[in-house]
């Protein structure tokens, strides 16, 4: 579980919502989505698009059933396997938001 707190999540049912959301909070410092998803798009096209209009936005992409490689991120992209512990979520998380 998360610490109380710590983060703050926002919740999207697909990556039009994502791009939504993105538009109109400044406060988001790194999106968190599964690669596949539904919608326009899946997970790695968010990313790049994330990337694309809100660089300095930290991307944390997952999947239980596809394995991607080093190139299919943006740079400083990171990819979590699933399955995953709420520790190992906790920890990517403050590894990319610590200064």
């Amino acid at each position: 579980m998360i610490a109380a707190g710590e983060f703050d999540v926002i919740e999207a049912a697909n990556a039009d919502e994502a791009i939504d959301i993105l538009e109109t909070r400044l406060d988001i410092t790194v999106v968190f989505t599964d690669i596949q998803m539904p919608g326009s798009m899946d997970g790695l096209r968010l990313a790049a698009a994330v990337r694309n209009r809100w660089p300095p936005i930290k991307i944390v992409a997952t999947s239980g059933q596809v394995t991607i490689g080093r190139d299919d991120l943006p740079d400083g992209g990171c990819f979590l396997p699933k399955p995953y512990s709420p520790a190992q979520i906790l920890k990517t998380l403050r590894e990319l938001t610590a200064p």
